[in-house]
């Protein structure tokens, strides 16, 4: 089934947009798990404790939300116990029925892209396919033919695909808003172009965006340049972003996009009890939900 099918029911089965992003920071995981920053502790013992915390995230939210997005720096700087690592939880993510978006942003020239999309998309030599993505970010700077062995992969496994177009991060506007039109509107044009050729039967296309919700003011009027978009929207909670700045990247029926939030989930149990992380996440999920439904309801 094309991805934007899949988004899209898996969306409406849980019944919000939340993506909960896996970025286990070593420093702010709970007390149980200090071992990981024991400067004794060796790599495999971290890794298995970065498992063994996400897994119970994980347990914690998966019948609240559709979707999770693991993030790779986090797991490549435990080396190759931390790539395990991120292949067992991405596995245990598809055995409780979530999306797996692979926070990655790879980008590329040729056989080097190729790879990169073999390697979380379609599977490289001996992969398990458990361990691969529904969808993948990626950045479009290099150029389409950086795009293009991305393209090929999602077409060869019914993947998805979300292109960096306006980051959330603080300095994005020193190149991203720069020119006429602006760098962000090119590739959101780009965006549109490669997407069209790849429409679910649910009108949006395996073919997404990255846009901060920091943006509000922008977002709106970048659904309105790429309509059959699905929009991903980094920056809820912990970076400042709320219910009320992403309403302008839904379509009508409040469809279209995803809205993420890590550090407000995964480590809430920092503003009460740190005992009771599982509870805690699970609450900030439900809260999440909450709040989106509330504002995505609302006239405007």
């Amino acid at each position: 089934m094309n991805y934007a099918d899949r988004l899209d029911q898996a969306v409406l089965s849980k019944g919000n947009p939340c993506l909960v992003g896996l970025d286990p920071h070593l420093d702010l995981m709970p007390e149980e798990f200090a071992a990981v920053r024991d400067p004794e502790a060796t790599r495999q013992e971290c890794a298995s404790e970065v498992t063994r915390f996400l897994v119970g995230i994980l347990d914690a939210v998966a019948d609240i939300v559709p979707a999770v997005k693991p993030q790779l720096a986090f797991f490549e700087v435990l080396g190759p116990e931390g790539i395990a690592a991120y292949e067992s939880v991405v596995a245990a993510s598809h055995e409780r029925g979530l999306i797996v978006i692979g926070d990655a942003k790879r980008g590329d020239i040729g056989s080097t892209a190729a790879a990169y999309a073999q390697a979380f998309l379609t599977g490289g030599p001996g992969s398990d396919p458990a361990t691969l993505c529904d969808a993948l970010t990626i950045n479009p700077f290099l150029g389409s033919d950086s795009v293009q062995p991305f393209l090929e992969a999602c077409d060869a496994a019914g993947a998805g695909l979300y292109i960096l177009a306006r980051t959330s991060n603080p300095s994005s506007a020193e190149f991203q808003t720069q020119g006429s039109p602006t760098l962000t509107e090119r590739v959101a044009d780009a965006i549109g172009v490669w997407g069209a050729e790849r429409l679910g039967t649910c009108g949006f296309s395996s073919v997404g965006a990255v846009v901060g919700a920091t943006h509000p003011g922008e977002l709106a009027a970048l659904r309105e340049r790429m309509p059959h978009t699905p929009l991903l929207l980094p920056g809820f909670g912990a970076q400042g972003a709320t219910a009320a700045d992403v309403v302008g990247g839904f379509t009508e029926g409040c469809r279209g996009a995803l809205v993420n939030s890590s550090r407000g989930i995964l480590f809430a149990s920092r503003d009460g009890d740190a005992a009771n992380w599982k509870d805690a996440a699970r609450k900030a999920a439900q809260q999440m939900a909450e709040e989106l439904s509330q504002a995505l309801s609302s006239p405007a």
